[in-house]
């Protein structure tokens, strides 16, 4: 792995745990404004504990060594989350202040998934 690529997984993936992490933590917390915005989604308030906890447990995934199994799931988890808030945020007419931050933590997985480095993936044998 070239230098560049390597910062470049870190510099997303680091980014992208933050991301993951403090909306985890609001979900968890059931911040006001989280609970409101999950009902404007039409969704019911213990979707939000649900996300929170397997957002954190993702994160943690991510960033061990290791499990590179449990890594693809993450980041599947990651990838289907946020592509189904952009799409849930679409679905009720939500403007494009609502779309940054999944839109953001989307592209951050994906090239974060991208770069990672060969003994974070899954490599099969042929």
């Amino acid at each position: 792995m070239t230098k560049r690529n390597k910062i470049i997984y870190w510099v997303a993936t680091l980014w992208l745990a933050l991301g993951m992490t403090a909306t985890g933590i609001v979900q968890l917390i059931k911040q006001k404004e989280e609970v409101e915005m999950m009902a404007h989604l039409g969704y019911p308030s213990y979707f939000l504990t649900i996300l929170g906890v397997w957002k954190i447990l993702g994160v943690v995934t991510v960033l061990i060594p290791k499990f590179t199994l449990l890594k693809e799931w993450a980041y599947a988890g990651f990838f289907f989350s946020m592509s189904g808030a952009l799409f849930s945020h679409l679905a009720v007419g939500d403007g494009g202040k609502e779309f940054f931050g999944p839109a953001l933590l989307l592209v951050l997985t994906v090239i974060s998934w991208y770069f990672r480095p060969v003994e974070r993936r899954v490599v099969t044998a042929n």
